[in-house]
C-alpha cells in the first residue's frame, strides 16, 4: 500500500503512488502530498486524431473541445458556475493519440470535480448553438496559424517528414475539413471512442491516496462502452529517401522561420535517452547549446534558435528551429546543417556530456514541485510504461550515456542528405508555395 508522500522533492516511486486498475479499465495512479490543500487531476484516453478521416481532419480535437459545452443533466453555463463555485478548473485537449484532461480544487472539492469530469466524458449533448461557436473559434485560430511563418514551417516540415502518416496532419485540421464538421459527427466519435478502456487518471495532492481511488470509482467505476473502438496500429514511417527543401513566401513578414530535421527514436526506444541528451548539447544547454553557439554568438543570424526531440508513442520529430532575416536564410540553413553533421560524425566532449548530465540530475526535482508536476510525471511513465520505479534509477540512466551512444543514435536518425528544409515567412527570392493544408 502507497504510504502518503511528505517531500515533493522526493521522486514518486512504487513505495509511495498508488497504481489501481478498475474493473471497467481505467487505471488509476494516486499520490498524497500532505503539505497541500488542493489536488491536482489529470489523464487520457485513447480518443485521439489517430481515428480521424482525412476528409473531416479535426474531429477528435473539436469532440474534446466541446465536451465542456453542455451535457444532458447540465448546461455550458452551469458546469462553469459550479467550477466556479468552488475555484476549481477543468479542461479538455486534443491529441494524436489521446483526448486529455486537466483539472484541479481543493481536497475537499475533488468529489464535485470529478462528477463534473464523468459527466462530460460519459454524457456531452454537443448543443448546436456551442458547436458553431466553437467552429467559429476554431476557424479564427486556423487563420491565425496560416499567417504565422513558425506554424506554417512547422506544418510543413511534418507534411514533408510523415507523407500518409498521422504524425503529418495537424490534429485540429484545416479550414476546410473543420467545416465539414457537423454535431453528429461529434456525437459518433464521441460513442465510439470514448469509454474507460485506456483511461488512465492521476491524482496527486492532499488526499489519501486510497480515496482518491475510492472517489473515481464512484464516479467512473460504472462506465461502460462496449462499441469503444481500440486505437489502429500506427503505420510504419518511411525515412526520407533524400534531402526535401521547400520554401515558402508569405507577404507582410519581417523574418524567416527555419525547420530543419527528421524523425527520431520513438520514447519507447532504447536509443531515446542518449537521442535525448545528445539534443541538449546540440540546441538547448546554455545557450540553446552548438547550434545557440554558432548561429547566434559567432555569426549573429538567428533572432531565436533551439534543436528539438519529441516525445511520442512513434518516431517523434528530432529537428532545429531557427528565425533569421530573409537574407540570412541561405546562410543560416548551411550553418545548422553543417552542426548536424559534426554532431553524427564526432563524439560530443566528455567536457560536454557531463554538463548536460549534471544539469538534467539536478533539474528534475524542480519540475515535481508541483502537484501537476508529478501527475504529468506520472501520466508519461504509464504511457510509455516505463515503470514506476523509472524515477529511482532515472540519475544511473543519465549518467550512463556515453559519446558513442549519442553518436549512435544521432548517426541513426540524423542523415543530413535525408533531412526536411523548411523555411517560411519573408524571403529575399520567390519560389513554388507548398501543396496542400488550405483553403
Amino acid at each position: 500500500m502507497a504510504e502518503p508522500a511528505n517531500n515533493l522533492s522526493v521522486f514518486p516511486g512504487p513505495e509511495d503512488v498508488l497504481r489501481r486498475e478498475l474493473p471497467n479499465g481505467i487505471v488509476v495512479l494516486a499520490r498524497a502530498n500532505l503539505f497541500s490543500p488542493s489536488v491536482a487531476v489529470s489523464g487520457y484516453l485513447p480518443a485521439g486524431s489517430i481515428f480521424d478521416r482525412d476528409e473531416k481532419l479535426g474531429t477528435a480535437d473539436f469532440t474534446a473541445s466541446c465536451l465542456k459545452r453542455g451535457t444532458r443533466t447540465r448546461s455550458f453555463q452551469q458546469i462553469h458556475q459550479q467550477l466556479e463555485s468552488i475555484g476549481a478548473g477543468l479542461g479538455f485537449s486534443g491529441g494524436t493519440h489521446s483526448a486529455e484532461f486537466t483539472g484541479r480544487s481543493l481536497a475537499e472539492d475533488l468529489p464535485m470535480l470529478l462528477s463534473l469530469l464523468a459527466d462530460t466524458l460519459r454524457f456531452p449533448v454537443f448543443p448546436a448553438r456551442q458547436v458553431e461557436r466553437h467552429r467559429a473559434s476554431v476557424l479564427t485560430s486556423l487563420d491565425f496559424q496560416w499567417q504565422d511563418s513558425q506554424d506554417r514551417a512547422g506544418m510543413a516540415f511534418d507534411e514533408l517528414v510523415y507523407p500518409a502518416h498521422p504524425y503529418g496532419r495537424p490534429d485540429e485540421g484545416y479550414r476546410d475539413t473543420v467545416k465539414r464538421i457537423r454535431r453528429r459527427d461529434l456525437l459518433q466519435f464521441h460513442r465510439k471512442h470514448y469509454g474507460p478502456k485506456g483511461m488512465v487518471i492521476s491524482i496527486i495532492g492532499g488526499i489519501d491516496p486510497e480515496k482518491a481511488v475510492s472517489l473515481v470509482e464512484a464516479a467512473l467505476g460504472e462506465w461502460r462502452n462496449p462499441q469503444q473502438a481500440a486505437p489502429p496500429d500506427l503505420p510504419e514511417w518511411q525515412p526520407l529517401r533524400q534531402r526535401e527543401d521547400r520554401r515558402i513566401p508569405m507577404e507582410g513578414k519581417s523574418q524567416a522561420d527555419l525547420v530543419i530535421g527528421t524523425a527520431g527514436p520513438p520514447r519507447s526506444s532504447d536509443d531515446f535517452i542518449p537521442a535525448a541528451v545528445g539534443n541538449q548539447i546540440l540546441g538547448n544547454f546554455g545557450m540553446m547549446g552548438r547550434l545557440g553557439e554558432k548561429l547566434r554568438e559567432e555569426a549573429g543570424l538567428a533572432y531565436y534558435v533551439y534543436s528539438g526531440l519529441g516525445t511520442s508513442v512513434g518516431p517523434g520529430a528530432w529537428f532545429a528551429a531557427a528565425g533569421v532575416a530573409p537574407k540570412d536564410v541561405d546562410q543560416a540553413i548551411e550553418i545548422i546543417l553543417s552542426e548536424i553533421q559534426r554532431f553524427v560524425t564526432e563524439p560530443v566532449s566528455f567536457e560536454e556530456l557531463a554538463d548536460v548530465q549534471a544539469n538534467l540530475i539536478g533539474s528534475q526535482p524542480l519540475h515535481l514541485e508541483s502537484n501537476l508536476g508529478v501527475a504529468s510525471l506520472l501520466l508519461h511513465l504509464e504511457r510509455h510504461q516505463l515503470g514506476l520505479d523509472y524515477m529511482q534509477g532515472y540519475a544511473d540512466l543519465i549518467n550512463s550515456v556515453t559519446p558513442e551512444m549519442i553518436l549512435s543514435s544521432a548517426s541513426h536518425y540524423l542523415q543530413v542528405d535525408r533531412l526536411a528544409v523548411v523555411a517560411a515567412g519573408r524571403l529575399e527570392q520567390d519560389s513554388p508555395r507548398e501543396e496542400g493544408g488550405g483553403d
